[in-house]
């Protein structure tokens, strides 16, 4: 990993992993923060989100809900986290907070961070609100 192929890990919105990988969390809502734009996005929306020009995958996931297709979402996941050791990724929804906190969960579970402790890691290390609603926390605690 070079120098430039991360994020700054105190910039608002970036998570580190307990392995040490960052991955920055935002809301679409709010303008791009400053510094170097992300190389893949995930964007967890409940319609097609605007054109970027970075490379990005949309997962259908309305808000305050889990996403449409939970095994195309796993993958997805699974796509950022391995991507995230070489890349700056960035996992975004409209406020930034439950989905996008949600998805932040399954990639500490991806890391290692046990399920039902993934929630607290994350809100702990990205946002005290994040991970909105009953069912989005038993979805991070039974991700595989």
């Amino acid at each position: 990993m070079t120098a430039d192929a991360t994020w700054d890990p105190a910039a608002p919105g970036v998570l580190r992993l307990p392995s040490g990988r960052l991955v920055r969390g935002r809301a679409l809502r709010r303008p791009l923060p400053d510094g170097p734009a992300p190389d893949f996005a995930l964007h967890l929306l409940g319609r097609p989100p605007a054109d970027v020009p970075w490379e990005s995958r949309w997962i259908r996931w309305p808000d305050f809900r889990l996403p449409a297709d939970p095994a195309d979402a796993a993958e997805a996941l699974r796509t950022a986290w391995a991507r995230t050791a070489t890349e700056r990724v960035e996992v975004a929804c409209g406020g930034g907070r439950g989905r996008t906190g949600t998805a932040l969960a399954c990639l500490a579970v991806l890391d290692g961070v046990p399920g039902p402790e993934a929630v607290g890691y994350v809100r702990r290390h990205y946002a005290p609100g994040a991970v909105e609603t009953p069912w989005q926390r038993r979805f991070v605690a039974g991700f595989r």
